[in-house]
């Protein structure tokens, strides 16, 4: 669902194409095949954002076919590095053979599992986290994500406004996806009201959350969700 006039959407396609080179052939061909891998204006706005951030290390939550993480490489700083998580056989399959093709497996490592269990055991680091997963988890990833965020680094976090459900009420939601619409609202309540972060909702794709981390020691209220 766009929120602005198909007019200015098919302009906006046509100022910026997609990407180049076998790279561009793994993205037209996550979009051929309906593979949930980033719309192309969101792509080029995290492409502008990495390049003026480039960050030494980027954690990726929810791989897909690996064309994120491989975009995403071309903008690390020397010697930087990716990881990336994703729990689907499919998709760690052909993420691991676009790796190889693009010569990219020693600058990105995926891990192999669920996000939530993998998370809690990560204590490195990271200048840039881009959150792209299951969205009725993104309150229970936030934790995580800020601790192992540096100061100064960005959290971006995709798909915020589900098809346009999040700005309706909860009786106007389809009832099977009320759950991840109460957990999104609350999961966006949080980042925007977090001491210590600096947010902005982003109007590109299904919307976008990118948040700074200014501070070193962050209070975060309890927020899991059973």
């Amino acid at each position: 669902m766009s929120i602005i006039n198909s007019e200015i959407e098919n302009y906006i396609k046509q100022l910026q194409p997609m990407c180049k080179g076998e790279l561009g052939e793994i993205q037209e061909y996550g979009y051929e095949n309906n593979f949930p891998i980033i719309p192309n204006d969101t792509v080029r706005f995290l492409g502008s954002i990495l390049a003026m951030k480039r960050p030494k290390t980027i954690l990726e939550i929810g791989c897909c076919i690996g064309f994120s993480s491989s975009f995403m490489s071309m903008y690390l700083a020397q010697n930087g590095h990716i990881t990336t998580i994703d729990r689907y056989d499919l998709m760690i399959l052909k993420a691991r053979k676009n790796f190889k093709k693009l010569g990219l497996e020693e600058k990105i490592t995926l891990l192999e599992g669920d996000a939530k269990d993998i998370l809690p055991s990560l204590n490195n680091s990271y200048d840039f986290i881009f959150l792209d997963a299951n969205k009725g988890q993104y309150i229970n990833y936030f934790n995580d994500c800020i601790r192992l965020l540096n100061v100064g680094g960005v959290l971006i976090a995709d798909d915020i406004f589900q098809n346009g459900n999040i700005a309706k009420c909860e009786n106007e939601v389809p009832r099977r996806q009320r759950t991840i619409y109460r957990r999104m609202k609350k999961f966006l309540d949080l980042i925007s009201n977090t001491d210590g972060l600096e947010t902005s909702i982003v109007p590109v794709g299904d919307g976008i959350v990118m948040c700074v981390k200014t501070k070193i020691e962050i209070f975060i209220k309890e927020n899991i969700i059973n």
